[in-house]
Protein backbone atom coordinates (compact mmCIF):
# COMPACT_ATOMS: atom_id res chain seq x y z
CA UNK A 1 0.00 0.00 0.00
CA UNK A 2 1.25 3.24 -0.89
CA UNK A 3 2.10 5.48 1.36
CA UNK A 4 0.19 9.19 1.19
CA UNK A 5 2.42 12.36 1.69
CA UNK A 6 1.64 15.94 2.57
CA UNK A 7 2.35 18.45 -0.35
CA UNK A 8 4.54 20.73 1.49
CA UNK A 9 3.73 23.77 -0.55
CA UNK A 10 0.15 23.03 -0.73
CA UNK A 11 -0.01 23.02 3.39
CA UNK A 12 1.91 25.75 4.02
CA UNK A 13 -0.56 27.58 1.77
CA UNK A 14 -3.21 26.24 3.83
CA UNK A 15 -1.99 27.22 7.01
CA UNK A 16 -0.98 30.74 5.77
CA UNK A 17 -4.32 31.28 4.50
CA UNK A 18 -6.31 30.02 7.28
CA UNK A 19 -3.71 32.12 10.07
CA UNK A 20 -4.43 35.08 7.83
CA UNK A 21 -8.01 34.19 8.05
CA UNK A 22 -7.43 33.97 11.79
CA UNK A 23 -6.02 37.09 12.62
CA UNK A 24 -8.32 39.03 10.05
CA UNK A 25 -11.30 37.72 12.74
CA UNK A 26 -9.45 38.62 15.61
CA UNK A 27 -9.07 42.26 14.40
CA UNK A 28 -12.61 42.52 13.28
CA UNK A 29 -13.35 41.41 16.71
CA UNK A 30 -10.90 43.49 18.68
CA UNK A 31 -11.87 46.74 17.06
CA UNK A 32 -15.86 45.61 17.77
CA UNK A 33 -15.12 45.37 21.43
CA UNK A 34 -13.12 48.40 21.32
CA UNK A 35 -15.65 51.04 19.94
CA UNK A 36 -17.94 49.50 22.02
CA UNK A 37 -15.92 50.31 25.03
CA UNK A 38 -15.20 53.74 23.60
CA UNK A 39 -19.17 53.94 23.31
CA UNK A 40 -19.95 52.56 27.08
CA UNK A 41 -17.39 55.22 28.68
CA UNK A 42 -18.46 58.10 26.79
CA UNK A 43 -22.08 57.56 27.39
CA UNK A 44 -21.56 57.04 30.86
CA UNK A 45 -19.31 59.95 31.08
CA UNK A 46 -22.08 62.22 29.36
CA UNK A 47 -24.84 61.09 31.71
CA UNK A 48 -22.77 62.03 34.72
CA UNK A 49 -22.28 65.53 33.29
CA UNK A 50 -25.56 65.72 32.62
CA UNK A 51 -26.58 64.58 36.18
CA UNK A 52 -24.52 66.66 37.69
CA UNK A 53 -25.26 69.75 35.95
CA UNK A 54 -27.22 72.51 37.80
CA UNK A 55 -25.94 71.28 41.14
CA UNK A 56 -22.95 72.71 42.92
CA UNK A 57 -20.34 70.56 40.65
CA UNK A 58 -17.78 69.55 42.63
CA UNK A 59 -19.79 67.95 45.58
CA UNK A 60 -22.24 67.11 43.74
CA UNK A 61 -20.44 65.22 41.27
CA UNK A 62 -18.02 63.69 43.42
CA UNK A 63 -21.55 62.36 45.99
CA UNK A 64 -23.11 61.20 42.46
CA UNK A 65 -19.86 59.52 41.49
CA UNK A 66 -19.51 57.37 44.86
CA UNK A 67 -22.67 56.21 45.03
CA UNK A 68 -23.03 54.74 41.22
CA UNK A 69 -19.82 53.37 41.62
CA UNK A 70 -20.87 51.58 44.93
CA UNK A 71 -23.94 50.38 43.30
CA UNK A 72 -22.58 49.25 39.48
CA UNK A 73 -19.73 47.23 41.41
CA UNK A 74 -21.89 45.35 43.44
CA UNK A 75 -24.01 44.51 39.94
CA UNK A 76 -21.50 44.13 37.73
CA UNK A 77 -17.78 43.56 39.83
CA UNK A 78 -15.01 45.53 38.66
CA UNK A 79 -14.23 48.13 36.16
CA UNK A 80 -16.63 51.02 38.18
CA UNK A 81 -14.13 52.17 40.58
CA UNK A 82 -14.72 56.16 41.45
CA UNK A 83 -11.55 56.58 39.47
CA UNK A 84 -12.96 54.91 36.84
CA UNK A 85 -16.01 56.88 36.72
CA UNK A 86 -14.25 60.11 37.24
CA UNK A 87 -11.85 58.72 34.02
CA UNK A 88 -14.76 58.52 32.35
CA UNK A 89 -16.63 61.87 33.32
CA UNK A 90 -13.14 63.94 32.47
CA UNK A 91 -13.44 61.71 28.65
CA UNK A 92 -16.92 63.57 28.07
CA UNK A 93 -15.53 67.07 29.16
CA UNK A 94 -12.59 66.68 26.80
CA UNK A 95 -14.34 65.50 24.25
CA UNK A 96 -18.34 66.56 24.23
CA UNK A 97 -18.85 66.03 20.47
CA UNK A 98 -18.97 62.58 19.65
CA UNK A 99 -18.03 62.90 15.90
CA UNK A 100 -14.73 64.29 16.93
CA UNK A 101 -13.67 60.57 18.46
CA UNK A 102 -11.88 58.19 16.19
CA UNK A 103 -12.53 54.67 15.82
CA UNK A 104 -8.51 53.66 15.12
CA UNK A 105 -8.14 54.11 19.03
CA UNK A 106 -8.76 52.53 21.88
CA UNK A 107 -10.04 53.85 25.65
CA UNK A 108 -6.54 53.24 26.87
CA UNK A 109 -5.30 55.81 24.40
CA UNK A 110 -8.34 58.38 24.90
CA UNK A 111 -7.07 57.83 29.14
CA UNK A 112 -3.53 59.21 27.51
CA UNK A 113 -4.76 62.06 26.21
CA UNK A 114 -7.27 63.47 29.25
CA UNK A 115 -4.46 63.80 31.11
CA UNK A 116 -3.18 66.59 28.49
CA UNK A 117 -4.99 69.74 30.07
CA UNK A 118 -4.00 71.65 27.05
CA UNK A 119 -6.73 71.00 24.12
CA UNK A 120 -4.34 72.08 21.22
CA UNK A 121 -1.20 69.63 22.96
CA UNK A 122 -4.32 67.15 23.35
CA UNK A 123 -5.43 67.55 19.49
CA UNK A 124 -2.35 67.33 18.28
CA UNK A 125 -0.81 63.78 20.22
CA UNK A 126 -4.63 62.55 19.32
CA UNK A 127 -3.81 63.53 15.34
CA UNK A 128 -0.13 61.62 15.65
CA UNK A 129 -1.60 58.44 17.28
CA UNK A 130 -3.80 58.19 14.57
CA UNK A 131 -1.31 59.66 11.58
CA UNK A 132 2.01 57.50 13.32
CA UNK A 133 -0.15 54.86 14.31
CA UNK A 134 1.30 54.73 17.89
CA UNK A 135 0.30 52.23 20.69
CA UNK A 136 -0.35 53.57 23.78
CA UNK A 137 3.33 53.35 25.02
CA UNK A 138 4.79 55.08 22.76
CA UNK A 139 1.82 57.74 23.20
CA UNK A 140 3.35 57.76 26.71
CA UNK A 141 6.71 57.86 25.69
CA UNK A 142 6.28 61.40 23.04
CA UNK A 143 4.28 63.29 25.52
CA UNK A 144 6.78 62.43 28.76
CA UNK A 145 9.73 63.63 25.48
CA UNK A 146 7.71 66.71 25.52
CA UNK A 147 7.81 66.01 21.63
CA UNK A 148 4.83 68.90 21.10
CA UNK A 149 6.85 71.27 22.89
CA UNK A 150 10.10 70.67 20.37
CA UNK A 151 8.36 70.36 17.22
CA UNK A 152 6.43 73.90 18.62
CA UNK A 153 9.61 75.35 19.41
CA UNK A 154 11.06 74.74 15.41
CA UNK A 155 7.50 76.23 14.24
CA UNK A 156 6.74 79.78 13.35
CA UNK A 157 4.06 81.27 15.57
CA UNK A 158 1.37 81.57 12.48
CA UNK A 159 1.79 77.54 11.67
CA UNK A 160 1.18 76.51 15.73
CA UNK A 161 -2.08 75.59 14.95
CA UNK A 162 -1.26 72.94 12.29
CA UNK A 163 0.09 70.51 14.93
CA UNK A 164 -3.43 70.59 16.45
CA UNK A 165 -5.23 70.55 13.77
CA UNK A 166 -3.49 68.17 11.20
CA UNK A 167 -0.36 66.78 13.40
CA UNK A 168 3.14 66.97 12.52
CA UNK A 169 3.42 67.33 8.43
CA UNK A 170 6.95 67.04 6.46
CA UNK A 171 6.58 69.22 4.19
CA UNK A 172 10.60 70.17 3.77
CA UNK A 173 13.60 69.16 5.17
CA UNK A 174 13.55 71.30 8.16
CA UNK A 175 10.38 69.29 9.40
CA UNK A 176 12.13 66.46 10.67
CA UNK A 177 14.68 68.58 12.82
CA UNK A 178 14.04 68.55 16.45
CA UNK A 179 15.14 70.26 18.91
CA UNK A 180 16.28 68.55 21.16
CA UNK A 181 16.30 64.91 20.08
CA UNK A 182 15.68 63.01 23.23
CA UNK A 183 17.40 59.50 23.52
CA UNK A 184 16.79 58.45 26.85
CA UNK A 185 15.82 54.86 25.65
CA UNK A 186 20.05 54.57 25.09
CA UNK A 187 21.86 52.57 27.80
CA UNK A 188 24.13 55.39 28.33
CA UNK A 189 23.95 57.83 31.28
CA UNK A 190 24.22 61.70 31.17
CA UNK A 191 27.54 63.17 32.39
CA UNK A 192 30.08 60.11 32.06
CA UNK A 193 32.37 59.19 29.83
CA UNK A 194 31.16 57.79 26.32
CA UNK A 195 32.30 57.86 22.96
CA UNK A 196 30.95 58.21 19.54
CA UNK A 197 31.12 54.55 18.54
CA UNK A 198 29.07 53.95 21.78
CA UNK A 199 26.88 55.73 20.98
CA UNK A 200 26.39 54.89 17.76
CA UNK A 201 26.87 51.10 18.78
CA UNK A 202 23.23 51.56 21.09
CA UNK A 203 21.51 53.32 18.91
CA UNK A 204 21.70 50.03 16.49
CA UNK A 205 20.84 48.23 19.34
CA UNK A 206 17.94 49.76 19.47
CA UNK A 207 17.30 50.55 16.23
CA UNK A 208 13.42 50.80 16.58
CA UNK A 209 13.08 53.46 18.87
CA UNK A 210 15.78 55.62 17.38
CA UNK A 211 13.37 55.82 14.11
CA UNK A 212 10.09 56.68 16.35
CA UNK A 213 11.90 59.71 17.55
CA UNK A 214 12.98 60.62 14.04
CA UNK A 215 9.82 60.24 12.93
CA UNK A 216 7.65 59.53 10.02
CA UNK A 217 8.66 58.13 7.15
CA UNK A 218 12.26 57.09 7.90
CA UNK A 219 13.70 53.74 6.83
CA UNK A 220 17.43 52.31 8.16
CA UNK A 221 20.41 52.25 4.77
CA UNK A 222 23.24 51.06 6.96
CA UNK A 223 26.21 52.43 9.53
CA UNK A 224 29.42 53.61 8.84
CA UNK A 225 28.75 52.85 4.99
CA UNK A 226 31.48 53.81 2.89
CA UNK A 227 32.44 56.50 0.34
CA UNK A 228 34.89 56.69 -1.58
CA UNK A 229 37.11 59.57 -3.68
CA UNK A 230 40.27 58.64 -5.24
CA UNK A 231 42.27 56.17 -2.82
CA UNK A 232 40.31 58.23 0.53
CA UNK A 233 37.73 56.22 2.54
CA UNK A 234 35.24 58.36 4.76
CA UNK A 235 32.50 56.70 6.70
CA UNK A 236 29.47 58.52 7.87
CA UNK A 237 28.11 57.24 10.78
CA UNK A 238 24.32 57.11 10.12
CA UNK A 239 22.36 56.84 6.59
CA UNK A 240 18.64 56.65 6.19
CA UNK A 241 16.14 57.73 3.96
CA UNK A 242 12.93 59.66 4.06
CA UNK A 243 10.04 58.03 2.13
CA UNK A 244 7.80 61.32 2.25
CA UNK A 245 10.74 63.83 1.66
CA UNK A 246 12.23 61.18 -0.77
CA UNK A 247 15.59 61.80 0.08
CA UNK A 248 18.65 60.33 1.68
CA UNK A 249 19.40 61.61 5.44
CA UNK A 250 23.01 61.35 6.62
CA UNK A 251 23.59 61.80 10.74
CA UNK A 252 26.59 62.20 11.84
CA UNK A 253 27.04 61.66 16.05
CA UNK A 254 29.44 63.96 17.57
CA UNK A 255 30.08 64.64 21.47
CA UNK A 256 30.84 68.05 22.57
CA UNK A 257 30.57 71.65 20.53
CA UNK A 258 30.00 70.99 16.67
CA UNK A 259 33.37 72.60 14.53
CA UNK A 260 33.96 73.99 11.20
CA UNK A 261 35.43 70.62 10.33
CA UNK A 262 32.35 68.73 11.04
CA UNK A 263 30.41 70.99 9.44
CA UNK A 264 32.67 70.58 6.25
CA UNK A 265 32.74 67.16 6.13
CA UNK A 266 28.99 66.65 6.14
CA UNK A 267 28.55 69.38 3.55
CA UNK A 268 31.11 66.70 1.57
CA UNK A 269 29.14 64.03 2.42
CA UNK A 270 26.15 65.68 1.29
CA UNK A 271 27.65 66.93 -2.07
CA UNK A 272 28.43 62.98 -2.59
CA UNK A 273 24.99 61.69 -2.29
CA UNK A 274 23.13 64.10 -4.47
CA UNK A 275 26.28 63.64 -7.27
CA UNK A 276 26.93 60.05 -7.40
CA UNK A 277 23.72 58.37 -5.44
CA UNK A 278 20.43 60.10 -5.55
CA UNK A 279 18.67 59.26 -8.70
CA UNK A 280 16.81 62.30 -10.53
CA UNK A 281 13.52 61.52 -9.21
CA UNK A 282 15.12 62.06 -5.87
CA UNK A 283 15.39 64.90 -3.75
CA UNK A 284 18.13 66.89 -2.15
CA UNK A 285 20.25 64.31 0.41
CA UNK A 286 19.48 65.99 4.09
CA UNK A 287 22.48 66.45 6.22
CA UNK A 288 22.26 66.41 10.40
CA UNK A 289 24.80 66.60 12.95
CA UNK A 290 23.45 65.01 16.11
CA UNK A 291 25.67 66.91 18.96
CA UNK A 292 25.94 67.36 22.76
CA UNK A 293 26.20 71.10 21.89
CA UNK A 294 25.66 73.42 19.20
CA UNK A 295 28.34 76.17 17.84
CA UNK A 296 25.45 78.58 16.65
CA UNK A 297 28.14 81.43 15.35
CA UNK A 298 30.08 78.43 13.58
CA UNK A 299 27.37 76.81 11.81
CA UNK A 300 25.74 80.24 11.15
CA UNK A 301 29.09 81.18 8.95
CA UNK A 302 30.19 78.13 7.85
CA UNK A 303 26.86 77.33 5.86
CA UNK A 304 25.63 79.49 2.99
CA UNK A 305 23.21 82.18 3.98
CA UNK A 306 20.25 80.11 1.31
CA UNK A 307 21.34 76.72 3.52
CA UNK A 308 18.00 74.15 3.29
CA UNK A 309 20.00 70.96 3.64
CA UNK A 310 22.05 70.65 6.50
CA UNK A 311 21.36 71.13 10.14
CA UNK A 312 22.73 71.17 13.38
CA UNK A 313 20.59 69.71 16.46
CA UNK A 314 21.34 68.83 20.01
CA UNK A 315 20.21 65.14 21.40
CA UNK A 316 19.53 64.36 25.60
CA UNK A 317 20.05 61.20 26.99
CA UNK A 318 17.73 61.81 29.59
CA UNK A 319 14.19 63.26 29.45
CA UNK A 320 13.69 67.34 30.28
CA UNK A 321 11.16 68.56 32.70
CA UNK A 322 9.09 70.74 30.63
CA UNK A 323 10.54 73.63 33.09
CA UNK A 324 14.02 72.67 32.42
CA UNK A 325 12.81 72.47 28.68
CA UNK A 326 11.01 75.90 28.96
CA UNK A 327 13.90 77.42 30.38
CA UNK A 328 16.09 75.82 27.45
CA UNK A 329 13.98 77.67 24.94
CA UNK A 330 14.35 81.04 26.80
CA UNK A 331 17.93 80.56 26.02
CA UNK A 332 17.81 79.56 22.79
CA UNK A 333 15.72 82.58 22.08
CA UNK A 334 18.28 84.89 23.31
CA UNK A 335 21.23 83.42 21.25
CA UNK A 336 18.77 83.73 18.13
CA UNK A 337 18.60 86.92 19.31
CA UNK A 338 22.59 88.03 19.95
CA UNK A 339 23.19 85.95 16.74
CA UNK A 340 21.21 88.24 14.58
CA UNK A 341 22.62 91.14 15.95
CA UNK A 342 25.83 90.56 14.93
Amino acid sequence: MNEIKLNNNETNELFIDIKNLVEQSRNRVYKTINNEMVDLHWNIGKMIVEKQDGNDRAKYGDLLIEEISKRLTKQFGKGFSIQNLRRMRQFYMCFPIRSTISSELSISHYYELIRIKEKNKRDFYMKECINSNWDVRELQRQRTTLLYERLAFSKDKSKLLELATKGHRICESKDIIKDPFVLEFLDIKENTDYLESDLEKNILERLKEFLLELGKGFTFVGNQVRITMETDHFYPDLVFYNRILKCFVIIDLKIGKVTHKDIAQMQMYVNYYDRDIKQENENKTIGILLSTDINDTVVKYTLPEDNKNIFSSKYRLTIPSEKEFIDVIENEKKNMELNKKE
